[in-house]
């Protein structure tokens, strides 16, 4: 099938990393930019055309613009697929020997390291590869299209043309709740990466890459019942508050190798949904204010805890359950249900100033002005500072705690005390010639047939 790849094609190459010392060249990624996106058209040509500069003609380590399009048709093909399929094109870029495929959307980030370079893969494989892969899994794709784009103007006028299409797709779930529904869905693609992860899909909470909601994903389960994203009976709910329900915990557990053996889909500190490595976003705990930060995958900064996303992602990445950090969609971050068990907003304290503009409509009017940015706060005691001065709610809750703390510690401190002057009046009186005890109006019973 793909006999005039000069690279191994399958899923034996999944998994496979390209690190910077071994990396010919990067596309797209976290220091250039990027999109896929997959197309229903009325007719695709069997195609792939390059627009722009080919492997070969890159410098040797440099990082480059990039897009793919992929354009198909088929007579059963309808474009509610088209999130679906997009997804797909993370699995078919890892099946191509020597190449690295991470995130999704916007947020691509490609490596092609030296060794595939040196055997002659370019991007005409890559894109043949991507085409007859679609058809192959996919029989209801009768002609496939796949357009490389590495030219940095081309890239930047479709890339805006995408969003709109994301943006147009993430709508569409909105008037859906977890309580209309008896079926979520899971997706386990990332487990070449990240072999513990299960990705929980509800209509409250999309995937932690962004890219598949939950119509996209009943539609990937109907049209590949056999592939990485399946049904999850979501059964009885134990936790309306927190999102916990018997038929994810079971599902989870047995798709995490029993790894992880209970989640909940809507807290950061109480048994969070594992986080595999291509979320958009990540929340974060800062203990110091009992309060949340969530940095994006593009914050190219430092948050108030020091760190940059990259630290923060290292801690839960991998199919891990942390608590206090977790993977997140930026949809997510739009859900009446986004963070409910932590208390939602009210315990979200810092975000870049890029994420706080595009999640604006979805936070509370009242405490838009009370979250920090990267230009209010740039450590912890700047974070405190604007906090008490702005008034966020988590500092009334903290206040409040604190005097509870100390009304505690008075009521102790005195029971405590009375304790101790009660105990010395009785000693002393001892030592002084005894205690005499009064009894009244106590009947005494003597028993004479005690036995000695």
């Amino acid at each position: 099938m793909f006999s005039d790849i000069p690279v191994s094609v399958g899923p034996m190459n999944e998994g496979e990393r390209v690190r910077g010392p071994d990396m010919y060249v990067e596309l797209a990624g976290p220091k250039s930019y990027g999109f896929e996106l997959v197309k229903v058209v009325d007719k695709a040509e069997d195609k792939v055309e390059i627009i722009g500069k080919d492997i070969d003609e890159m410098e040797e380590g440099s990082r480059n613009p990039f897009a793919i399009i992929v354009k198909v048709s088929g007579e059963k093909l309808e474009e509610d697929l088209e999130g679906v399929l997009e997804r797909r094109i993370h699995e078919f870029f890892n099946y191509i020997e020597g190449v690295m495929h991470l995130n999704q959307r916007d947020q691509i980030w490609i490596r092609i390291n030296k060794e595939a370079f040196k055997k002659g893969l370019r991007l005409e494989h890559i894109g043949e590869v991507i085409k007859q892969l679609f058809k192959e899994h996919f029989p209801i794709i009768e002609k496939c299209d796949v357009i490389l784009i590495t030219d940095p103007d081309k890239v930047k006028e479709e890339l805006e043309k995408a969003r709109e299409i994301y943006k147009k797709r993430d709508e569409k779930t909105k008037s859906i709740r977890e309580e209309d529904v008896d079926v979520f869905y899971g997706c386990i693609m990332c487990q070449s990466f990240a072999p513990t992860h299960v990705c929980v899909i509800t209509p409250d909470r999309p995937s932690l890459c962004g890219s598949i909601n939950y119509l996209d994903a009943r539609a990937a389960a109907k049209i590949d019942p056999n592939g990485p994203i399946f049904e999850i009976p979501k059964g009885e709910c134990l936790d309306e508050k927190l999102g916990v329900y018997a038929g994810v915990n079971e599902v989870v557990k047995e798709r995490s190798q029993g790894t992880v053996e209970e989640v909940t889909l809507h807290s950061a500190l109480e048994k969070p949904c594992t986080s595999c490595g291509c979320f958009e976003a990540i929340v974060f705990y800062i203990p110091e204010v009992d309060g949340f930060g969530i940095a994006h995958r593009g914050f190219k900064g430092e948050t108030p805890m020091g760190i940059p996303f990259s630290s923060l992602a290292g801690q839960c990445s991998g199919g891990k359950q942390v608590p206090g950090f977790v993977g997140i969609s930026i949809a997510y971050m739009k859900s009446p249900k986004f963070l409910q068990g932590d208390g939602g907003w009210r315990r979200v304290v810092w975000l870049p100033k890029e994420l706080k503009e595009r999640v604006k409509d979805a936070i509370p009017p009242e405490l838009y002005d009370k979250i920090a940015t990267e230009e209010d706060a740039k450590t912890t005691d700047e974070l405190i500072k604007f906090l008490k001065e702005k008034g966020h709610p988590i500092v009334k809750k903290t206040d409040e705690e604190v005097v509870e703390e100390e009304k505690e510690e008075i009521k102790t401190t005195e029971e405590e005390k009375e304790g101790i002057e009660v105990g010395e009046l009785i000693t002393k009186l001892a030592r002084e010639g005894g205690i005499q005890i009064i009894m009244k109006n106590v009947k005494i019973v003597i028993n004479l047939n005690v036995k000695r």
